[in-house]
């Protein structure tokens, strides 16, 4: 039994060891990632629970766990603020509800008495109650309740082992009855996986309490009949069409109204509702048929930071197929949503801010929405690259599913994109993620993410395309031709001289992605008749004629442009497949509206 935790006679749990148990219970969590995200069928069968926990519990670790601490009480009031910080996913915000009203419930001590630790996790399971809108029994709620009432059973033994070893037992139980609470687990063979979650943290601290060992040594087996029930049990279908967003953000401020932001939430139809925290910040998670008006509605309540958005139907689709490469590339590449789909190509969303507010591009702000904002905002967008914490958390949901990944990503000369997802690649899976920079952007870098898409569902290893890549990669050029540059004179990125030479000429410059990444520009086009026809033209001439190509076009807002573009590039070259797609903000935010954009790739 470990000295440190256990004091006789009057038993103290002091900050400095119950430390070393939180510790020790989330490396566990963590350890045991994929066994729960393989069994993770409620409420969505998206696959996702245990990343998302790792991911809360990751945070925390990092944060309070990483510092010493002498009191008890401080050291879970940061706990408390961490987990809320970073919380992920359904179970990680019950989770981080749970210990905030632990840590309220404990206050300012620099030790606790059993008695006074039964109390507060009682609270922290009526807290974590209390932040869904709609509680279910058979979920980690119920394991929860399950452990606070043995700890409540004290009795007279002043072994604190013993007493914990109880509340360890009483929680295994209400485990594995979740499937008799739930009939979609018994319906799939599988306990709850937040559930399990739980039971994980609660035998890391055992496993401390018995053997004083930081480490979660001892991982248990992963349960073979549960993990093949799961992976068959995945299918599409399950998931709900009417909410396909998982969407979460932090709230941040002065005396925030839960029960207002809860109201209104609810206002929107959405599902799964979660609101952990504290009067001054909140962590707000929904499933919802779009984040773009979840956002909003939580940014008349406070700050807004931290905001994501998971597509399930993605997720689901991941979780139920048979794929050994996992794709993904971010929101800079253009690609048609049908053709993203049906090759399960996953995305990672850029940054896109108008003055103070902050959007996930594509996904809490459409490319619709953004131009109606470009013409009529008062404030210049701006862009920013994904943090590397949004590029880890896709690559350790995909890699729970997949042997190996390949990020298709923007041009390094352009954009610290790359570098994020290199960071997010170095602090997981190194060996099986695997970077490639397409040197190349919009229509261009989304034609070489189809390409991949099509060779990893065709069942083909990291290696082959990688070289098939690398081969095209200087095989698909891409042209931008700018029909107005007054938003790049308003942006500064064109000095306010030229545009009325520009204008006077009826001059339209035309870019060229370079064989370096970066764009521009190499010619123009003079007069500004007919300029989608003779656009094409000069591209037309720039090819071989004799090839066959796959051709993608895409528009900034200036749809009838970008169609007229499209038949004119059929008219004069040997297409095998073509695509019109309206480009987003990497291109819009700095060519401005009208811009076109053409990029084309050997069908070979």
């Amino acid at each position: 039994m470990n000295a440190a935790f256990l004091e006789l006679p009057r038993p103290l749990i002091r900050g400095p060891a119950l430390r070393r148990a939180l510790i020790a219970g989330a490396r566990r969590v963590i350890a045991q990632r994929e066994t729960l995200n393989k069994i993770n069928v409620f409420p969505v069968p998206d696959g996702d629970t245990g990343s998302n926990l790792a991911f809360t519990l990751g945070g925390v670790l990092a944060g309070a766990l990483s510092c010493r601490t002498q009191g008890a009480g401080d050291l879970l009031r940061r706990v408390g603020e961490d987990a809320v910080d970073g919380a992920r996913g359904n179970s990680g915000a019950i989770l981080a509800q749970f210990l905030t009203g632990v840590a309220e419930a404990v206050g300012p001590v620099r030790a606790l008495e059993p008695e006074a630790l039964a109390r507060a996790v009682r609270a922290g399971a009526e807290s974590a109650r209390l932040a869904l809108s709609e509680p279910r029994e058979g979920t980690i709620l119920s394991v929860i309740a399950a452990f606070a009432d043995a700890l409540e059973q004290r009795g007279g033994s002043g072994d604190l082992g013993e007493w914990f070893r109880r509340g360890l037992e009483h929680s295994r139980r209400a485990l594995a009855n979740t499937p008799n609470q739930l009939p979609v687990l018994a319906k799939a063979g599988v306990v709850d996986a937040g559930a399990q979650g739980f039971v994980d943290l609660l035998e890391g601290i055992g496993e401390f309490i018995d053997s004083g060992a930081v480490d979660a040594v001892g991982v248990a087996d992963e349960l073979p009949a549960d993990v093949e029930a799961a992976e068959a049990h995945g299918e599409l279908g399950d998931a709900d069409p009417e909410h396909r967003w998982c969407s979460e953000c932090l709230v941040v401020g002065e005396g925030l109204d839960r029960a207002g932001l809860r109201a209104a939430v609810g206002e929107l139809g959405a599902s799964c509702v979660v609101i952990a925290g504290s009067g001054t910040r909140l962590r707000l998670h929904a499933h919802v048929a779009d984040p773009r008006k979840m956002f909003e509605t939580a940014a008349r309540f406070g700050r807004v930071e931290g905001s994501k958005a998971d597509d399930m139907h993605a997720q689901a689709r991941t979780a139920a197929g048979a794929v050994g490469v996992a794709v993904i590339t971010d929101s800079a590449a253009d690609l048609p949503e049908d053709v993203q789909q049906r090759l399960n190509i996953h995305m990672v969303p850029a940054r896109v801010n108008f003055g103070d507010q902050d959007y996930l591009d594509k996904v809490g702000l459409s490319t619709a929405e953004f131009y109606r904002k470009l013409r009529t905002e008062l404030v210049l967008p701006r862009t920013s690259q994904p943090p590397p914490g949004d590029f880890r958390r896709q690559f350790e949901f995909l890699l729970s599913h997949h042997r190996e990944l390949v990020y298709v990503g923007l041009s390094r000369s352009v954009s610290g994109t790359l570098q994020s997802a290199e960071t997010a690649a170095q602090r997981g899976h190194g060996a099986r993620t695997h970077i490639f920079d397409t040197g190349n952007a919009s229509c261009g870098e989304g034609l070489l993410a189809i390409r991949a898409g099509e060779m990893a569902l065709a069942g083909a290893g990291a290696p082959e395309i990688l070289a098939e890549l690398a081969r095209l990669k200087p095989l698909t050029p891409t042209w931008a031709a700018a029909r107005d540059i007054s938003h790049a004179v308003r942006g500064g990125r064109i000095p306010a001289w030229a545009k009325p030479v520009v204008e006077w000429l009826g001059f339209t410059p035309i870019a060229k992605v370079k064989a370096d990444g970066k764009l521009g520009v190499a010619g123009g086009l003079v007069g500004k008749s007919r300029v989608p026809e003779r656009f094409a033209a000069y591209v037309a001439k720039r090819v071989d004629r004799g090839a066959r190509w796959r051709l993608m076009v895409g528009h900034c807002d200036a749809l009838a442009d970008g169609e007229t573009l499209l038949a004119a590039l059929r008219a004069r070259l040997d297409l095998a497949d073509s695509w019109l797609v309206e480009t987003g903000p990497a291109v819009g935010a700095h060519a401005g509206p009208g811009t076109l954009v053409v990029s084309l790739q050997p069908a070979d």
